[in-house]
C-alpha cells in the first residue's frame, strides 16, 4: 500500500520551509526538516489507515522540498524533477505570495497546537470536490471557517440582533425568509456564514457578530463556492 498522495496543506507547510532553508540543507537530517516531519504526521487529513511506516518521515521531506527545487527556475541547485501537478500549481500560486503562505502556514501550525481544536477540525465531514472550489489557503483553514460557522451561542445571538433590527430573519443575499415561505416550520430558520477572508484568520481571533452573515442554503453554498472571495456584496450583485 502506498502512502496517501499530498495534499495542499502539506504542501503549503513545506513550501514555506522551502523559502527559509538553503537547498544544502534539503537532508533529512536537519532539525527544521524533522520538525516539520512530526507535524505533518499530526495534520488532521489522513487517516492512520491509510499511513505506511514511513508516512511523512524526514527523507520524504527532504525529497518533497528538492522537488521545489526543480520547479524553481531562480534555484541554480539541481533538483528532483518526479513533480506532482499540484507542486507546480502551489510553487506558482505562492510564488509571488510569501507573506500569505507564511500567514497560512502560521495558523495550521497553530491550529494544530490545540489539541481539542485539532480534534474537532478533524471530525468537520469533508466536502464534495464537485460542491466547492478548493481553498487557497487549504482544508484546515476552511474547517476552521466551518467550525466557527457553527458556534450555536454566536449564531442565537446574531438572529437575536437582526430580528430585533429588522424584525425578520432574511438572507442577507437575496432576501430569502424561511418564515415568510415555510410558515411555522421555517420560524426561526437561516444559515450562518462567516465572512473573515480565510487569509486573515488567526488562531486566537475571537469571532464577533459583524463577522457573521446570516443567509439561505443556496446562498451559503454559493458562497463555500467561492472560497477565495467569500462576499456577501459580490455574490449580491451577481443574483440582483
Amino acid at each position: 500500500m502506498k502512502n496517501p498522495k499530498w495534499h495542499r496543506d502539506e504542501l503549503i507547510l513545506t513550501l514555506n520551509l522551502y523559502y527559509n532553508l538553503e537547498s544544502k540543507s534539503f537532508v533529512s537530517t536537519n532539525s527544521e526538516i524533522i520538525n516539520l516531519s512530526k507535524i505533518l504526521n499530526k495534520l488532521p487529513l489522513h487517516s492512520n489507515q491509510s499511513r505506511n511506516s514511513d508516512f511523512r518521515n524526514p527523507n520524504g521531506v527532504a525529497m518533497k522540498l528538492s522537488n521545489f527545487t526543480s520547479i524553481d527556475s531562480n534555484n541554480p541547485a539541481k533538483g528532483l524533477d518526479r513533480t506532482s501537478r499540484l507542486d507546480k500549481q502551489i510553487f506558482f500560486e505562492f510564488q509571488n505570495s510569501r507573506n500569505l503562505l507564511t500567514n497560512i502556514s502560521n495558523v495550521i501550525i497553530e491550529t494544530l497546537s490545540d489539541d481539542d481544536l485539532s480534534s474537532k477540525i478533524y471530525q468537520i465531514e469533508e466536502e464534495p470536490k464537485t460542491s466547492i472550489k478548493e481553498a487557497v489557503e487549504g482544508e484546515i483553514l476552511f474547517k476552521l471557517h466551518k467550525l466557527r460557522e457553527r458556534n450555536q451561542k454566536l449564531i442565537d445571538s446574531k438572529k437575536q440582533q437582526i430580528l430585533k433590527q429588522n424584525g425578520k430573519l432574511a438572507c442577507e443575499v437575496c432576501e430569502f425568509d424561511f418564515s415568510k415561505k415555510y410558515g411555522e416550520i421555517g420560524k426561526g430558520f437561516i444559515e450562518c456564514h462567516h465572512t473573515q477572508q480565510l487569509s486573515t484568520y488567526k488562531i486566537n481571533q475571537k469571532t464577533t457578530l459583524d463577522n457573521l452573515a446570516l443567509v439561505c442554503s443556496n446562498c451559503h453554498r454559493m458562497l463555500h463556492r467561492l472560497p477565495e472571495d467569500m462576499s456577501i456584496e459580490r455574490l449580491k450583485n451577481q443574483v440582483s
